[in-house]
């Protein structure tokens, strides 16, 4: 049982923490540049060099993975899927299903608008709609390299009911009416679905991590360059007073910030560990990712040509009730995941 256990922790900290990959950017600055990475600047450029490279090489290997898996599963099966299946089961599938889908709100939503046209319920279109850029596959592994097992799955559990629940409060209030007419008459065509080869499958999984390299690689630099600022130059007394265990109001705050910034997991989860280094509470630092991700600003602009203000306005209440649940559950609790 011991070899096993120490199997695992070697995997996770090569492969997922890439401790190789920490020491060789060490040695980099602190030998090769002659810059110490206790001082801020040479803490700064480690943290932005490792961090950098750490993600890109995450996110090449996990989009291509997640790719391979989300081709067998193109957007008129997951219609069939999901067409016969209604109530907290539809929600579940639907939740899942978004798991496996886009890594931000913004791609997600013409997905959400092909589901609408071809007259899904709408509380299962909602649930996937909160777990498309939550809860997918990639954030579990990130999660795992950058806060352990415990917080990653605990986090991609807590995603799924919150999905699950916001979802099925929209169905129970039967807000059809609410999606945009237009949405409705968009012609559903029921096109034939075509098995890929293996090597079709594995050209369209290279293809989606070239375009999503390309979508995020800027919010990936800003966001560990925000990360690298915070973890070496902005004092640790600041932070804690700003959104510290010692201010009730750190997950509501940290909710209203991460509102209007427009990132995915990629570009949130540097700024989420300098915050993390620097003493906040996990419930903090995840409702402020949770925020970004599933709330920001410019899908929500998206989402309001899409749905009318009513429904608009009682999908943000859901979720950002949700996620300062979940931020007060886990700083709460904290003690069992870290």
């Amino acid at each position: 049982m011991d070899f096993i256990s120490l199997i695992f922790s070697w995997l996770n900290d090569q492969l997922l923490k890439m401790d190789w990959l920490f020491n060789l950017i060490k040695w980099l600055t602190e030998d090769v540049l002659g810059l110490s990475i206790q001082d801020k600047v040479g803490g700064s450029l480690h943290f932005f060099i490792y961090d950098t490279i750490k993600i890109f090489i995450l996110l090449s290997v996990l989009i291509f993975a997640i790719s391979y898996i989300q081709s067998y599963f193109p957007p008129e099966r997951t219609k069939k899927l999901l067409g016969g299946i209604k109530g907290v089961r539809g929600n579940i599938l639907g939740a899942l299903l978004g798991t496996i889908t886009p890594f931000c709100s913004c791609s997600s939503i013409p997905i959400f608008i092909g589901f609408t046209s071809a007259g899904l319920p709408v509380g299962i279109t909602f649930s996937f709609l909160i777990s498309s850029p939550l809860v997918d596959l990639a954030s579990l592994l990130l999660l795992m390299s950058f806060f352990g097992p415990k917080i990653a799955i605990a986090y991609v559990i807590v995603g799924l009911v919150l999905a699950v629940i916001g979802g099925t409060i929209i169905d129970k209030l039967k807000m059809d009416e609410y999606i945009e007419g237009y949405v409705k008459e968009i012609e559903d065509v029921d096109a034939e679905i075509e098995e890929m080869t293996r090597k079709e499958r594995i050209t369209y999984a290279k293809e989606q991590v070239v375009e999503i390299f390309h979508r995020v690689w800027l919010y990936v630099l800003i966001g560990v360059g925000i990360g690298a600022l915070i973890h070496n130059w902005i004092p640790q007394s600041f932070i804690e007073t700003a959104i510290g265990s010692g201010n009730p109001f750190s997950v509501l705050i940290a909710t209203v910030v991460g509102i209007p910034m427009y990132a995915d997991i990629f570009g949130t989860l540097p700024i989420a560990e300098a915050l993390f280094g620097k003493g906040v509470g996990i419930g903090t630092v995840l409702a402020f990712m949770m925020a970004v991700t599933a709330l920001s600003l410019p899908s929500m602009i998206m989402l309001s040509k899409v749905v009318k203000r009513k429904l608009l306005v009682l999908f943000v209440v859901i979720v950002a009730i949700g996620i300062v649940i979940i931020g007060y559950s886990f700083n709460a609790f904290s003690f069992l995941l870290i």
